[in-house]
């Protein structure tokens, strides 16, 4: 039977303790499992005494989005990117936006059956420069994730995750081995809030910025979900900007993001346009050279500019490339090199969202 179509399949990062529970290394959790039992991820289990991935091949539905929708704004702007995730997640964030797929226990919201070949066929047919793990995270999938990177990169098909960062030490070198362009959640810089908002710690999370932009090749950008009265205050803004230059750079794209009330914080008002900006302004001002607002509209908070002149470079509205001025990777007014990923021209996407159908039999639009 081809693999594709075995949804349980072995991994490999996993132990056992004295009192006979095997252990999930994959993540920081490292919940432990009896026979029959599943991690909170649900996705990880213990079958026949070791940890099994259940939902190899499977997911929740493919989209061919916008790279910018990512959000990347510095990686093949303009170009579509075929998009997917599966069902699960090893954080439990109260303000999840995906949170019929990432909190799901039900394997029928795995409707879609594909193959690693399968879905680099689908990018090479449809005219997608790259493949997003995204919708939930792919570090629980990583298997899966690893054996369509490998099918992509086959066919000059790049790979992009879409990632919270919480992940071990040696997932991690793994995971972003076949990565060539991430974006991390970055979901507050404040240790209670990850522990009381997102069942989790700060730290693995900033291991793995670290681990990103200083030893490995992949483009990275970082989302911050602004949510008003829990991690939008100035002054965590601040520090959370002055780590990302002293710690990764001033080049790192920041994307401040506005929240909707959203599963268990629907009595949270949504992020206003001000708020957003009041971010961007303190980011710039701790010198994070290319800084968004994302969910609202706002064609400053979406254009790129020159980090050494100013001159805007790419304009957007919303996922629409409105104006494209670089040079090569270069500001054309002074020569400056942008930070980035780019091909000669900029991608013609725009804005459009197309769901795909994925089955045995390939792929069909829907």
């Amino acid at each position: 039977m081809d693999q594709a179509l075995k949804s349980t399949v072995p991994t490999e990062y996993w132990s056992r303790v004295e009192d006979g529970r095997v252990v999930c290394e994959l993540c920081p959790r490292e919940c432990k499992l009896g026979e029959g039992q599943r991690g909170l991820c649900f996705v990880r289990a213990r079958e026949n005494d070791q940890i099994v991935l259940t939902s190899y091949g499977r997911s929740s539905g493919f989209c061919v989005d916008p790279i910018e929708k990512k959000p990347l704004n510095h990686f093949l702007p303009g170009t579509p990117v075929l998009s997917f995730g599966t069902a699960g997640c090893n954080l439990t964030c109260k303000f999840c936006q995906n949170w019929d797929i990432s909190k799901s226990r039900q394997m029928d919201t795995l409707a879609d059956v594909a193959s690693p070949e399968a879905i680099a066929d689908a990018a090479v047919r449809l005219g997608c420069r790259s493949v997003a793990f995204t919708y939930n995270d792919p570090v629980i999938f990583l298997e899966y994730a690893r054996d369509v990177a490998a099918a992509c990169h086959q066919r000059d098909i790049r790979t992009v995750a879409v990632t919270a960062g919480y992940v071990n030490p040696k997932p991690r070198a793994d995971m972003f081995s076949f990565i060539d362009a991430a974006n991390v959640d970055l979901k507050a810089f404040d240790d209670a809030f990850y522990r009381r908002i997102a069942g989790g710690r700060l730290q693995p999370v900033l291991d793995t910025l670290r681990y990103l932009r200083h030893e490995t090749n992949v483009w990275l950008e970082i989302t911050n979900l602004v949510i008003p009265g829990h991690n939008d205050s100035e002054e965590d803004i601040r520090r959370m900007s002055e780590w990302i230059v002293q710690t990764l750079g001033p080049d790192v794209p920041l994307h401040f993001s506005a929240f909707h009330p959203s599963y268990r914080m629907r009595n949270v008002p949504p992020t206003s346009r001000s708020t957003l900006r009041r971010a961007r302004t303190i980011a710039k001002q701790a010198g994070i050279h290319h800084v968004y607002t994302g969910n609202v509209h706002d064609p400053e908070g979406d254009t790129t500019y020159c980090a050494t002149c100013g001159e805007a470079l790419i304009e957007r509205s919303w996922y629409e490339l409105r104006a494209w001025r670089l040079d090569d990777g270069a500001c054309p007014s002074c020569g400056s090199r942008c930070a980035g990923v780019f091909e000669p021209a900029a991608g013609a996407w725009g804005a459009k969202r197309l769901a795909i159908k994925m089955g045995p039999e390939g792929m069909a639009l829907s």
